[in-house]
């Protein structure tokens, strides 16, 4: 028997409906957890709507340098993209929410915990593998898979029927949208349909490239051990920096993708995603470590990341393999110190210098057109070629 359910509460109408489900279908008692990860409103507002629904238990916590720090700024290290292009925004907010869901619940003495994802997206195996993995006995209740309100229709005669408000804003956006300090995401209305373009007036934090600032902005990024430390010389904390690079990168309209992905479900989906700051720092971090990482080393997490990018998405973050991933990859970052120069000009970043004062591995002496003065011998590259041509001339001697 469920006695109290730690529900993952926004304050908007999907999760209020869920809050007075819970309380009328299990005769429970509910505890609400709010997290500020950067997602741009205030989340004040949800203490009023569940006290305002009988919630005595509130919990709302300030997780934005705790998201950037732990998830975001680990996930970077290793240069993570998602088939090709995404950059992961929803995915890795996920394990922080199931992380703090589990803690609450423990505190509070509750047997469950509950989220509002659907029964057709990846958000629900996120939550609850992460709730898994860090409370194997958790109970999970998803009231997408269990009630019979499945369209919009219905949650609002719902809503109107128990007397939850119903805040119907001026130009409310027909699109389903997530945001946290990394990215914004747009899925649904015409969205649905791959072969139509999104709308202008759809994007929040970009202006469009053709109507960005005609003049560059040049910028400079300080490194140490992979991580932005410091944005033009400035100190900042991490989630200082995110928040800074999305505001100076969304000025010159950078960091738009449209993309049809595979969900882990099994479907493909359609969205769009604005990540200003997150391009910006994927730039520059493969131009750190370029002059700063061993070249097998560098190849070698090539190799690994679309593996890892994998497990961030589906939901496997907090699983043995993710973590020991993890462990190469900070080991990976111990040299990768020094500063990067980009300019940001119209949707486009462009790496216009590196250095690295300590952990540089470019040999100007070596790498240099001009005379090396003896410090490379260009008569070892003759062996070096035949050698590794070997097995090729053999198999060919063998055809003729």
């Amino acid at each position: 028997m469920i006695k109290k359910v730690v529900l993952a509460y926004s304050g908007g109408l999907d999760t209020s409906i869920i809050l007075k489900w819970l309380q009328d279908e299990y005769h429970c008692e509910v505890v609400t957890f709010t997290a500020d990860i950067g997602q741009g409103e205030e989340v004040e507002p949800a203490r009023v709507k569940a006290q305002n629904l009988g919630i005595k238990e509130i919990y709302i916590e300030d997780l934005r340098e705790e998201y950037v720090r732990d998830y975001v700024f680990p996930m970077f290290r290793a240069n993570t993209i998602y088939e090709g292009e995404y950059l992961l925004g929803t995915s890795i907010a996920r394990p922080l929410i199931a992380k703090y869901l589990v803690e609450i619940a423990q505190k509070t003495g509750a047997d469950a915990i509950s989220h509002g994802a659907t029964g057709k997206g990846n958000d629900q195996v996120r939550f609850e593998l992460g709730a898994y993995a860090l409370n194997p006995d958790i109970k999970v209740i998803a009231p997408w898979r269990e009630w019979d309100l499945n369209s919009r229709e219905k949650l609002v005669e719902y809503a109107k029927k128990q007397g939850i408000p119903i805040e119907m804003k001026a130009g409310k956006s027909p699109y389903s949208m997530d945001a946290n300090l990394l990215h914004i995401s747009y899925e649904g209305g015409i969205l649905e349909d791959p072969w139509a373009a999104p709308e202008e007036d759809m994007w929040r934090w970009t202006v469009s490239p053709e109507k960005a600032p005609d003049k560059t902005t040049l910028l400079t990024l300080e490194f140490v051990k992979g991580d932005i430390v410091a944005i033009d010389g400035q100190s900042m904390s991490p989630a200082q920096v995110l928040t800074s690079l999305n505001k100076i990168a969304g000025a010159h309209g950078i960091g738009r993708l449209d993309l049809v992905e595979n969900r882990y479900v099994g479907m493909k989906s359609r969205g769009c995603y604005e990540t200003p700051g997150g391009t910006v720092m994927l730039k520059a971090h493969r131009a750190i470590e370029s002059i700063t990482l061993d070249r097998e080393v560098a190849h070698l997490k090539d190799e690994l990341m679309p593996r890892y990018a994998s497990l961030i998405y589906n939901g496997y973050w907090w699983s043995p393999e993710r973590l020991l991933l993890q462990q190469l990859i900070d080991e990976s970052q111990a040299n990768v110190n020094g500063t990067v120069r980009l300019n940001l000009y119209k949707g486009n970043v462009t790496v216009i210098g590196r250095t690295s004062e300590k952990d540089s591995l470019f040999d100007t002496n070596i790498a240099t057109f001009e005379d090396d003065e003896g410090a490379y011998n260009q008569k070892d590259a003759e062996g070096f070629i035949k050698l590794n041509a070997l097995r090729m001339r053999i198999a060919t001697r063998l055809k003729s």
